[in-house]
Formats: structure tokens, C-alpha cells, sequence
């Protein structure tokens, strides 16, 4: 099977569009499924996989993730909302998990691979109770940087939240584009109350929200204009 189909993909990518409004037609649950199992297809972080995505379909749940949405008609008329977040607290399970997974193998498991999930990355994400290990693990970066290449991130609960984020941001992108592949729209939405969302989840502290996704089929004036680029000279640089 041939993979490599630029023209299509380019296609693919100039189709999506942030859609605001969209038509009563629901997405079959078994498209809404294959995307998001596109979505878990994302590269992250040392393969931690340190995502979760809530698919809203209570009709009270998706009333109240609407209203906190501002009531946008985004999130109001989507067929489908998914919540994507981002935890920065499942790192050291998820580590352990992946060792796990190598015992599995038929293959035996390079050793540098065991040594960075079983030593390094417990030294790497470990901030403390309240950040307590921040100030030492910069000032131990800081020294060390001075004479040789090192990770200076993350090193504080702000930290794992961008690092995190990062991860889940790309994991969004492969949904959208998948969705858009069977011919639905999508709208990452960015306004909407963090903490009211939280709450009605039942999300702990260390849950973030990186953004809500609606989807759906797009209605007439859906799309509110012509897509707007700066030029490309402006952000693509070559040194």
C-alpha cells in the first residue's frame, strides 16, 4: 500500500477549517471512535502518553460543558464534544506501565531503554511537594550546563503542564485532521471555564484542560470567512 500522497494530504490539511456552527447531523459512534484511536496514534513525550480525551455524550453533561463554553454555537451545536486534557501526575505509573510492556516482547529490551524508564525518568519529572526539588534541580542544570548538553525541562509543576500540553496539542491535531478525513469539522475551542469543566468531570488538580474539540458537519456560514496567513516570511526561518 502506498502511504506517500502529498496532493491528498495537502488537501486534507487546507479542508479543516475552525467550523462555528454545525447541521443536526450526528457522527456514527464507530467514525468518532477510529479518530480518537487516531488521535492515540500522536507522538508524546518518551511515550508516556500523557493524555485523556472525555467524550461528552450524557445530553445534561454536554448541556453544562456547552454553557461553560460561553454557550458558543461551536459547542452548542456539535454533535460531538470532547474534552482533551493534558495530566501531568501519571508519568511515573505510565513509566512503570512501560516496563511492563517490555517484559512482554519477544525481543529482549535494550538496557538503555530499562535505565531511562526504571532511573532517569523518575530523576527527570520528580519536582517535590510544592516544587521543593525546583530551585536544586536549576541549580544543578545551571552548573552542569555550563560543561555539557542537559535537559533543562522540565523542572517545576508549571513545567510538567507545558510538557504535558505539548503532547495532547498533537494528539488534537491527528482528531481533527481525522474527523475532517471522513468528512465532519471540528473546532478547538480555548474559551470555556477551566475550572467549572473541572469540576463538572470530576478532574483532579493536576488535570488540565489544553482545549475542548467540538465536531460535527458543517452548516451553511459555519465557516465565518477566508482562512488569514501572515506571510510565511514572517515565522519561517533559515539560519
Amino acid at each position: 500500500m502506498d502511504y506517500y500522497n502529498p496532493s491528498e494530504f495537502k488537501k486534507l490539511v487546507h479542508a479543516r477549517r475552525s467550523v462555528r456552527k454545525y447541521t443536526s447531523e450526528k457522527i456514527p459512534d464507530h467514525v468518532v471512535h477510529e479518530c480518537l484511536d487516531m488521535a492515540l496514534l500522536a507522538p508524546n513525550s518518551s511515550n508516556l502518553q500523557q493524555w485523556e480525551f472525555y467524550r461528552i455524550t450524557t445530553p445534561a453533561i454536554k448541556e453544562q460543558i456547552a454553557f461553560a463554553c460561553f454557550s458558543q454555537s461551536a459547542a452548542k451545536t456539535a454533535s460531538e464534544l470532547i474534552v482533551c486534557v493534558a495530566r501531568r501526575d501519571t508519568w511515573r505509573e505510565h513509566s512503570k506501565q512501560m516496563l511492563a510492556e517490555f517484559k512482554k516482547l519477544p525481543v529482549e529490551t535494550p538496557k538503555v531503554a530499562l535505565t531511562y524508564y526504571g532511573k532517569l525518568v523518575p530523576f527527570v519529572y520528580t519536582v517535590g511537594w510544592f516544587n521543593v526539588l525546583t530551585p536544586f534541580k536549576w541549580l544543578l542544570n545551571t552548573i552542569l550546563g555550563l560543561f555539557k548538553v542537559v535537559p533543562r525541562e522540565p523542572i517545576s509543576s508549571f513545567g510538567l503542564k507545558v510538557w504535558a500540553a505539548k503532547s495532547v496539542a498533537l494528539a488534537c491535531e491527528n482528531l481533527m485532521l481525522a474527523f475532517r478525513a471522513h468528512g465532519y469539522d471540528t473546532c478547538p475551542m480555548e474559551g470555556f471555564d477551566s475550572k467549572r469543566v473541572k469540576s463538572i468531570l470530576g478532574l483532579p488538580c493536576k488535570a488540565d484542560i489544553v482545549m475542548i474539540i467540538s465536531a460535527g458537519k458543517r452548516d451553511e456560514g459555519g465557516v465565518y470567512g477566508p482562512r488569514m496567513r501572515f506571510p510565511r516570511e514572517q515565522f519561517i526561518k533559515t539560519v
